[in-house]
């Protein structure tokens, strides 16, 4: 695997403190975005009061959900001597978009007994996403795992049927059922779901250090938990199931809890044939 980050230290883009510290950003800095970096050799870094893990190279991820501060604070330490570096996020604007057509009983509260089974399937998906493993996908180039038309962006409010909903948290690309789904970067499977009430068919991809890759509405799933892939491996097929009005790949990039925009690690899209 290509490591990308060791060259750009000290670029345009980055935060560069004395050579005992040696701290360096990348990515878009803006609400939604995953940045990774790395800082030298004994240096700790907090996000805020969060202690954030870092490779023994001194590399590490940090992300930002879709309504961060737009003031955030990385804390270096090193020795018992602290250096606070601001990070400065850029605010966003958001669609709203108005779907009709979605099945109902996935609009109004659903009855007791279903609501069991979506407070099972939403923690299952938070076990996975929280899983804090010593890969290093998450510093490699990130891919599309589908390319198409785009039928959904991040951070767009939806309304189903007249009634707001949360906010949406991936990227959809439509396709026709049974188009082939591939990893957008190495991973190990951390969960498959085959029928969610919600998301239908789901997969969970680790790429580490708390960095995953989430695909939903599928019609298949190719791999199973626990298994390793590599970048442009078929894993699943796109879907239609869940609370989807027609078939398409709902891809979400994950930081742990933080919901991010996989849009800020795989750039805009070159081709939609």
């Amino acid at each position: 695997m290509r490591i990308t980050l060791a060259v750009l230290l000290c670029l345009v883009s980055s935060v560069c403190l004395a050579s005992d510290w040696l701290l360096s950003l990348e990515g878009q800095r803006t609400q939604g975005a995953l940045l990774r970096g790395q800082v030298a050799s004994g240096v700790t870094v907090k996000l805020g009061d969060r202690a954030v893990r870092t490779t023994p190279e001194g590399f590490f991820a940090v992300g930002f959900g879709r309504d961060a501060d737009l003031e955030q604070v990385l804390t270096l330490e090193k020795q018992g001597k602290a250096q606070q570096v601001p990070v400065i996020l850029s605010k966003r604007e958001y669609d709203i978009q108005r779907i009709e057509g979605v099945p109902q009983r996935t609009v109004e509260p659903p009855p007791e007994a279903v609501l069991q089974r979506i407070r099972r399937e939403v923690a299952e998906i938070k076990t996975a996403r929280d899983t804090d493993s010593a890969l290093l996908a998450f510093l490699s180039d990130f891919q599309w795992p589908l390319t198409g038309r785009i039928s959904g962006v991040y951070g767009s409010q939806r309304v189903y049927n007249g009634k707001p909903g949360r906010p949406h948290y991936g990227v959809d690309v439509a396709r026709p059922t049974g188009t082939v789904v591939v990893a957008p970067a190495d991973g190990v499977v951390t969960l498959v779901q085959g029928d969610n009430y919600y998301s239908g068919g789901t997969l969970i991809l680790d790429h580490g250090y708390g960095v995953s890759s989430t695909m939903i509405h599928l019609s298949e799933v190719l791999v199973e938990k626990g298994q390793a892939v590599k970048q442009g491996e078929p894993v699943a097929k796109v879907g239609a199931s869940g609370r989807a009005t027609g078939p398409h790949l709902d891809w979400r990039l994950n930081w742990f809890e933080e919901k991010l925009d996989p849009v800020t690690v795989v750039g805009e899209m070159e081709s939609n044939e």
